[in-house]
């Protein structure tokens, strides 16, 4: 694969975008100690950086679409390596919620032009590779961003850790400033162009694909611990390291997904991506009957859900070869808003009944996702 070794600096950036969004939940308590609020107030500096992410990226991504895309990636990546230096500053709840706006807006920013830009450096039949190798990028950063970030922070406290991760950012904008070439549209595109992509029945419905899945995934994974403990006598130290096994999952699903793309083709990648996982949400019924099939059901249903998203992305590409960087933004917002949703449904199911429901609503999100694909890749090869 041609220039693969710039697709891995990306990566590392989205690695590190990746662990300032998600290292909040492992330094929850030490940072509501520190400010004098609640955990629920902190909780919503994750809130804020999803939703800017989700948001407000893809309106700043809209109105820059004819940039140079190296030099929104520059531009990305300088405002977040800033945004972190400020944590150090002793500053307000309030400001700090601003602070993460920027992050996650920064971020979302750099996080899609990663992609986008990958797919400009390889060839075209290793597209979803590279995405996938992106996306690896970030899963790994719920494996070892987060557990990486909580130690250090324990150590040298919470501020530090943002500013560190800071520094660390200045070596991919280093090797993205000197290694990768100038990328622009050739053709301007205007905002009615872009607003056409919306319009568009077959990318609405592929969007939708991604929230619902997104979502079935994320009702029950947001709960997963209180899930197995409801179903087995595991401590939570045996908990965690089933949640690490299930983090690797995720990180080698995201590869694998990337090459079986390539190799067998987008359809046959997400229509089996959305099988598998609607099976496995259906096994987790018998997760109390013995805990190695717990295991292997969520390594599995893991590996599935990860392996759908470059494909995915990839697919939402082809639909809009013109403008790739705006569906991969808009795809991206509804990926925070299917985690949004997934999170809020389940939180629902729970209050009024139990987490053994969990698995069941996640299932029949999931089922309404496969059927969309399969009337999907049917009208389309019709249509050839």
């Amino acid at each position: 694969m041609r220039n693969k070794w710039i697709i891995y600096v990306l990566a590392l950036a989205v690695f590190l975008i990746g662990t300032i969004e998600y290292i909040i939940t492992g330094v929850i308590e030490m940072i509501a100690e520190d400010l004098s609020v609640s955990t629920s107030e902190v909780g919503m500096l994750v809130t804020v950086f999803a939703l800017a992410a989700a948001i407000v990226a893809p309106i700043l991504i809209t109105f820059t679409i004819n940039m140079d895309r190296k030099k929104l990636l520059i531009v990305a990546l300088s405002v977040f390596i800033a945004s972190n230096g400020l944590m150090l500053v002793d500053l307000s709840y309030e400001t700090l919620l601003w602070v993460r706006m920027i992050q996650g807006a920064s971020g979302g920013i750099a996080t899609v032009i990663a992609m986008a830009v990958s797919t400009r450096l390889v060839e075209e039949e290793k597209r979803g590779n590279a995405i996938g190798i992106i996306l690896m990028g970030l899963s790994s950063s719920l494996v070892l961003g987060v557990p990486m970030g909580t130690f250090f922070s324990e150590m040298f406290g919470w501020r530090v850790l943002f500013v560190l991760i800071g520094l660390l950012s200045i070596i991919p904008l280093l090797i993205i400033y000197n290694k990768v070439p100038a990328i622009k549209e050739e053709e301007k595109i205007t905002l009615r162009m872009q607003l056409a992509i919306l319009k568009n029945p077959t990318i609405l419905t592929a969007l939708l694909i991604t929230l619902l899945y997104i979502g079935g995934y994320s009702t029950l994974f947001t709960y997963i611990t209180p899930f197995l403990q409801a179903t087995s006598s595991l401590s939570m130290t045996e908990i965690s390291g089933i949640l690490f096994l299930a983090g690797i999952c995720s990180f080698v699903g995201s590869k694998v997904g990337g090459q079986l793309a390539d190799a067998k083709g987008l359809k046959f990648t997400i229509c089996m991506g959305l099988l598998l996982q609607g099976v496995t949400l259906l096994l987790f019924a018998l997760a109390g009957v013995n805990l190695l099939v717990l295991l292997l059901v969520l390594m599995i249903f893991m590996l599935a859900t990860w392996s759908i998203s470059p494909a995915q992305q990839l697919y939402l590409v082809t639909l809009a070869p013109r403008n790739p960087d705006i569906a991969l933004s808009v795809n991206t917002s509804f990926i925070q808003f299917g985690f949004a949703l997934g999170s809020g449904l389940g939180g629902f199911v729970i209050s009024r009944t139990s987490v053994f429901y969990l698995n069941w609503l996640g299932f029949a999100a999931v089922s309404i996702a496969f059927l969309l694909a399969i009337l999907l890749f049917k009208r389309r090869r019709s249509k050839i």
